[in-house]
């Protein structure tokens, strides 16, 4: 992997230094699993999370096992009853306190070679230059407009971007790596001559790839009706339209699908799903109303689900070892089981 090229990550700036006897004892399982090569690279990551939810604990606390080089924590909420069920790294005793500061002790703990700090700012309020100090971004609990701006922030100055979010029983990752190459072993079958008899053996090779990405925007934008998606429709999972009926209400009403105001939440879902899939030219059939049912709080078994794999590409992206998910995976009890999609390219 040493010759692999970097760009277009910011990587390429990353200062990667050696492993310390300390760190080579504490990630001796993961250097034995992925390469020492790979584990420098975590080494060398900064990290941004916004959103320190449910799901936001649990990326934490895989980013930070993992041994990557800092994690930033950022939320400007504060910590309520509902939370403390979901985000395990806020104490009990911090109800009224700010996400983030009250996450930072236990994520650190983890991990003490990690550096962890808390960051209590309003993400709309961070400019450019703030996200250039990371190599990875990664965002949940954000509006989609926020998340657009954000990913563009991210392409345009080679940061890897990823964002999130679990509403009840459905959750989402996005991942935008732009030009991504990344190294996989790939299984090659030979003949071989063995005592005058012909064998067929199977050698392990390493293969350099490269992966390309489009942006949020992009990927959300797309028309149902050309030759190029028509097609598609039946296969594509309806989680994908799931996912933005959500961000439309949250853009329409400031807040997230609410427990207590469940009944009149369900009518404005399906509301906003009726108009959204005419709008998409989308047939409304595609969505059973069943959704509107699922998606209140944040379930600590798909927190942990989503989180997994959010946190698992992280690491694939920054160690650029195996093939990333591009660009979309979905999890929802309504299909029982995550699937990834490919949309927009």
């Amino acid at each position: 992997m040493n010759n692999l090229r970097e760009s277009p990550l910011k990587m390429k700036n990353m200062n990667i230094e050696n492993i310390t006897e300390d760190e080579a004892a504490l990630y001796d399982r993961q250097i034995r699993l992925w390469g020492l090569d790979a584990q420098k690279r975590l080494r060398a990551a900064r990290v941004l999370l916004a959103g320190v939810c449910g799901l936001g604990a649990e990326v934490a606390k895989n980013l930070v096992l993992s041994g990557v080089k800092s994690l930033v924590l950022l939320d400007h909420r504060t910590v309520t009853e509902v939370e403390i069920h979901s985000n395990f790294l806020a104490p009990h005793d911090s109800v009224g306190k700010n996400i983030a500061e009250a996450s930072q002790e236990r994520t650190q703990i983890l991990n003490p070679m990690v550096q962890v700090t808390a960051d209590s700012s309003n993400i709309v309020d961070k400019t450019t230059e703030f996200f250039t100090q990371f190599d990875v971004v990664c965002v949940t609990r954000c509006r989609q407009d926020e998340l657009i701006r954000i990913n563009d922030i991210c392409r345009q100055n080679k940061i890897i971007f990823f964002a999130g979010d679990v509403f009840g029983m459905f959750g989402y990752m996005f991942a935008d790596l732009q030009e991504h190459q990344y190294v996989e072993e790939v299984k090659e079958r030979k003949p071989v001559e063995h005592n005058g008899k012909k064998q067929i053996v199977e050698e392990t090779k390493v293969v350099k790839q490269t992966e390309n990405f489009v942006p949020l925007s992009q990927a959300l934008d797309i028309d149902w009706t050309s030759k190029k998606y028509s097609g598609q429709m039946r296969r594509i999972s309806p989680a994908y339209f799931i996912m933005q009926i959500i961000m439309e209400f949250i853009s329409l009403h400031g807040r997230n699908p609410d427990r207590s105001h469940q009944e009149e939440d369900e009518m404005e879902l399906l509301t906003i799903k009726n108009a959204l899939l005419e709008k998409l030219n989308v047939p409304a059939e595609k969505v059973s109303n069943q959704f509107a049912g699922i998606v209140f709080g944040q379930l600590s078994p798909v927190c942990a689900i989503v989180g997994g794999v959010l946190a698992q590409e992280i690491i694939k992206a920054v160690s650029q070892k195996d093939l990333p998910h591009n660009n979309f995976f979905f999890f929802s009890t309504l299909d029982g089981a995550g699937v990834v999609e490919c949309i927009g390219h």
